[in-house]
């Protein structure tokens, strides 16, 4: 298998399936949204390019000709609005004042490349309530550095975690990686995770 992200949350997502990929190839491809473009196809439309990117790159590699490729994109909005992947402290406050005190979506897609180069996809949809932010608390969450890269600015995972009043959906999934969705995909693709749980017990 290879992983089509430089992820650390994904990988370790993977190998809690009990996946553990023998390449990692982040693709880079251009994630502005279209004109227009739903949320839910913007992460369908990413994910499946990441895929195919990949592709490209990992066919040449000698013995990766016939490996599974799994990319996978998390887009998070509010109705339509697509909020950003937080790259300066600005767009994380913003994003962190947008989600204060309100509901708000998470897709997830993930998209798998075949043995036979045909690509299989799932679409998570998760949504998750924060309480009302603070200034000091929007401050002191920006200091952390953590919503750095993150989309909608914030790491569930993380002290963000503290900030949800409700979530609906995948938990895994607004990590970066629908773990129920990407299981039966590998099953499907008679990726052998049964004989990994069987070789590899838990202690």
């Amino acid at each position: 298998m290879v992983l089509a992200s430089a992820s650390a949350r994904r990988l370790q997502i993977l190998q809690q399936i009990g996946a553990v990929p023998q390449h990692i190839h982040a693709p880079n491809i251009d994630e502005t949204p279209k004109r227009g473009e739903h949320p839910r196809s913007l992460a369908k439309r990413l994910a499946r390019e990441k895929a195919e990117t990949a592709r490209q790159a990992v066919r040449q590699v000698p013995g990766l000709e016939k490996a599974l490729i799994l990319a996978a994109d998390t887009v998070v909005a509010v109705g339509r609005t697509i909020l950003p992947k937080a790259e300066t402290e600005e767009e994380a406050r913003d994003c962190l004042r947008l989600l204060s005190g309100r509901t708000h979506k998470v897709y997830t897609a993930v998209s798998l490349v075949s043995a036979r180069d045909k690509i299989h996809h799932r679409l998570s949809e998760s949504r998750v309530r924060f309480a009302l932010l603070r200034s000091k608390t929007i401050a002191a969450y920006l200091a952390s550095q953590e919503w750095q890269g993150k989309a909608g600015g914030y790491a569930v995972q993380g002290r963000a975690g503290n900030f949800i009043l409700r979530l609906v959906g995948s938990y895994s999934a607004i990590v970066g990686l629908d773990m129920a969705g990407t299981y039966d995909l590998l099953l499907a693709q008679n990726y052998p995770l049964f004989e990994v749980w069987q070789n590899n017990p838990l202690c």
